[in-house]
């Protein structure tokens, strides 16, 4: 009997994967260039572009339509300069002249003695790389990741970033067709970090299940994961930003230690090193807000 679903499965990544080997055909400063002009050209007439401009309404409320558009076209061309070296991310890691750190001090500090930490970043720049200086200080992190429905997509993912995520990729969501796999994750991701792991989680976007915290003047659901494990495990926090220089593919980054409140009131210490991170967000996306994924929702 034809297994209709897996066929289309397998068709989806025979197309996915033809894509990749035309993009990668190119070279990569060509291919980010060509994809953003692309993108500012197209992005602007999808659906995504009605949501965009409203998240710029409630952050830069005294910003006219036409700055604010001017921002969301921006944002878009770096998305599409995104996706390209996602595609390429084995040619970007090759070359460090494209990664620039600013955070030594902070290397310095904890190199050989890190211990336990998550590492947390948004959606700015290009934030596969943000882990980068974890990989680099022989860290072996893993990830939390939303589990792709196509399984040969999934696992192709997984292969791709596996010079990122040294430590693996723990899925957040259904393994295709059931709920295994990711009723596992928040038992991994805790023993993994108490047993001296170190952890990268992008937190930026809206979670229904999380706790209100001010963002841009508004209060916004955010998630509580990264609080969470440091607190009950001891961990540190480091926060982290990859920032595009000018229309390159060439980036700097920089990691802050977040202190995470310890008190008696395991609760409230959540809540407050929860939005002690979404404030830090904030004042990183105003320094940059062409960079970050203004599309995604965030506010309920």
């Amino acid at each position: 009997m034809v297994d209709f679903r897996d066929l289309q499965h397998r068709l989806e990544y025979a197309l996915l994967r033809l894509v990749i080997g035309m993009v990668r055909l190119f070279p990569l400063d060509l291919a980010s260039n060509l994809s953003a002009r692309a993108w500012r050209v197209l992005a602007p007439h999808g659906r995504r572009q009605e949501r965009a401009l409203a998240n710029l309404a409630i952050a830069y409320p005294e910003k006219s339509l036409e700055e604010r558009r001017k921002i969301a076209r921006a944002m878009w061309g770096n998305l599409g300069r995104v996706m390209v070296e996602v595609i390429q991310i084995d040619r970007m890691l090759a070359d460090r002249s494209r990664l620039e750190f600013r955070s030594q001090k902070v290397f310095d500090r904890y190199d050989g003695k890190l211990g336990p930490a998550v590492a947390v970043t948004l959606h700015l720049g290009n934030w596969e790389l943000s882990v980068e200086p974890f990989t680099r200080m022989g860290g072996h992190p893993a990830a939390i990741y939303r589990l792709v429905k196509n399984p040969y997509v999934d696992r192709y993912i997984r292969q791709q970033r596996k010079d990122l995520f040294p430590g693996g990729m723990l899925a957040k969501g259904k393994a295709y067709g059931d709920n295994s796999e990711g009723q596992k994750t928040a038992r991994l991701i805790m023993d993994f970090v108490r047993r001296g792991g170190r952890l990268g989680i992008v937190s930026d976007l809206h979670d229904k299940n999380g706790l209100p915290v001010p963002f841009f003047g508004r209060q916004a659901k955010s998630t509580p994961v990264p609080a969470m494990i440091a607190r009950r495990t001891g961990s540190r926090i480091w926060m982290g930003r990859c920032v595009r220089k000018g229309e390159s593919s060439r980036f700097w980054l920089e990691v802050k230690e977040l202190k995470v409140a310890r008190t008696a009131n395991q609760g409230n210490d959540i809540r407050e090193t929860t939005a002690a991170l979404q404030r830090q967000f904030e004042a990183w996306i105003r320094e940059s807000p062409e960079q970050w994924m203004w599309s995604n929702r965030r506010w309920g």
